[in-house]
C-alpha cells in the first residue's frame, strides 16, 4: 500500500500504525490528520477513496467520507457555541424552547440533558423511515410525542439516531435555522474544515463510497466473543440497545446523494480527516488566521462530566461530557482530559487540550465496533507514544 501525505519529526510511529491498518486490520482506504497546538503534524492517506472491491480513484487529501456519530460532537459545539453567546440556557427545560417536547412527562428535562443523553427517548415506539427520518418536522415531532424510556435526568443512555432531531429541533427553534446551516455559518466556515451535515451538491464528488468490511481473524484465527448480556444487546430486537440504533429502519443507503444531502446531525455529517481534525483544533486554541471557536468556559463545560456508568443503550461502562464522549472504557481517546466522538464503524475525531493534540480519522470500511475501532485505536495509541505518554483508561 503507498502511504501518501507527510508526518512531522517524532511522529513517525504514526505513518506506521497507519500502515499496519491496511496490512493487518483490514483497511481500504482512509485519512488521519493530527494538529499539535494549532499546527499540522500528521497528514496520511492512502488506498481507493470506494470500498467496492474493484478499487475506483485512489484516495486524496481532500476526500471526504461519512462521519456516523463523529458527526454528534460537530453538532454539539452548535449548542455550546449557543449557549456561550447567550441564546441557550443548558438549564432550561427543553420545553422552554420546544414546548410540544413536554409530552408524557418529559416536562423537566433540561438542554443538557440532551447533550449528556440522559434525556430519556434513544429509541422511538415507530421507527421512522429514511424518507420521514430526513423530513426535519417529522423526526422532531416523533420525538416530542415519544414517552421517556426512564424519567428524563435520572439515567443515561445512548442516543445513537434520536440526538439529530433532539439537537436539530433545538437549534431551529433557537435560531431559525437548520443545524446544518448553523454548523456551516459558524463552525466550518470560520474554521476553514470541510464539514457538512447537508451536503452540498459542489461538493459531492469529493465523497467516496463507504460499506461494510470484516476485520481480518487475530494471530491463530480466534476471536473474543462479546459477553452474554452485550451480545443479548445487540441481537435481540426488542432490546433497548436494538431499537436505539433501528430508529430509522430500513437502515438508510449511506450512499445515496438523497440522503447525504439531508440534515440528520446525529449521524450523517460528511466530512474529510483535515476538516475533523481542524473543527477540534479550533475547539481548543487558534489556527492561522482563525479565532478560537471555544471560551474557557465553554470548553470545560464540554468536558466535565455529567452521565457514566453503564450505558443503558451501549450496554458498558459509558462517560460523557455534554455531548462529547470522555476517555474511557467505551472510547479510549489519548488521556483523560481528552474529549470527542466516535463513529460506529470507524471514524474518530476528538482533542487533548492538555497535549493541545487535534485527531481526525476517517475510512471507507465500516467494521462492526461501535465506539472502539480496533484501527482508530492503532492511530491514538501511536499519537500517544510519540507524546512519550501513558493511557490513562
Amino acid at each position: 500500500m503507498h502511504i501518501q501525505g507527510q508526518v512531522a519529526e517524532g511522529f513517525e510511529g504514526v505513518r506506521g500504525a497507519f500502515a499496519a491498518n491496511f496490512d493487518g486490520r483490514g483497511e481500504r482506504g482512509a485519512g488521519v490528520v493530527v494538529y499539535r497546538g494549532g499546527r499540522k503534524v500528521v497528514e496520511l492517506y492512502g488506498g481507493s477513496r470506494d470500498v467496492d472491491p474493484d478499487g475506483g480513484p485512489d484516495w486524496e487529501s481532500g476526500t471526504a467520507q461519512i462521519l456516523r456519530s463523529a458527526t454528534k460532537g460537530v453538532s454539539a459545539a452548535a449548542l455550546l457555541l449557543l449557549h456561550q453567546r447567550g441564546l441557550l440556557d443548558l438549564d432550561a427545560p427543553v420545553a422552554s424552547y420546544w414546548p410540544e417536547f413536554k409530552a408524557h412527562g418529559k416536562e423537566d428535562a433540561r438542554v443538557r440533558d440532551v447533550l449528556a443523553h440522559r434525556v430519556g427517548v434513544p429509541a422511538l415506539d415507530r421507527p421512522l423511515t429514511p424518507a420521514e427520518a430526513a423530513d426535519l418536522d417529522v423526526g422532531a415531532a416523533a420525538v416530542a410525542a415519544q414517552a421517556p424510556e426512564w424519567a428524563p435526568g435520572t439515567d443515561h443512555g445512548y442516543h445513537a439516531q434520536t440526538y439529530s432531531w433532539l439537537t436539530g429541533e433545538l437549534v431551529r427553534r433557537v435560531t431559525g435555522r437548520t443545524l446544518g446551516a448553523y454548523v456551516a455559518d459558524e463552525i466550518a466556515g470560520p474554521l476553514g474544515a470541510d464539514l457538512w451535515i447537508g451536503l452540498p451538491d459542489a461538493q459531492a464528488h469529493r465523497v467516496g463510497r463507504v460499506g461494510p468490511v470484516e476485520a481480518p481473524a487475530p494471530p491463530g484465527g480466534l476471536r473474543a466473543r462479546p459477553k452474554r448480556g452485550i451480545a443479548e444487546a445487540y441481537t435481540n430486537p426488542e432490546s433497548l440497545t436494538r431499537r436505539a440504533f433501528g430508529a430509522i429502519t430500513p437502515s438508510p443507503d449511506e450512499n445515496d446523494p438523497v440522503y447525504r444531502a439531508a440534515q440528520l446531525p446525529g449521524s450523517n455529517g460528511i466530512g474529510t480527516a483535515e476538516g475533523l481534525a481542524r473543527f477540534y483544533a479550533g475547539l481548543i486554541g487558534e489556527l492561522p488566521g482563525r479565532a478560537r471557536l471555544f471560551t474557557d468556559e465553554t470548553l470545560r463545560a464540554a468536558r466535565a462530566e455529567v452521565s457514566s456508568g453503564t450505558d443503558r443503550v451501549l450496554v458498558v461502562p459509558s462517560r460523557f461530557g455534554l455531548g462529547y464522549m470522555l476517555h474511557g472504557v467505551a472510547s479510549p481517546l489519548l488521556g483523560p482530559g481528552s474529549f470527542g466522538h466516535p463513529g460506529r464503524g470507524g471514524a474518530l475525531g476528538f482533542a487533548d487540550p492538555e497535549s493541545g493534540i487535534a485527531f481526525g480519522y476517517v475510512t471507507n470500511g465500516m467494521q462492526k465496533g461501535v465506539t472502539a475501532d480496533p484501527r482508530a485505536q492503532a492511530l491514538v495509541r501511536a499519537v500517544r507514544e510519540a507524546l512519550g505518554r501513558h493511557s490513562g483508561a
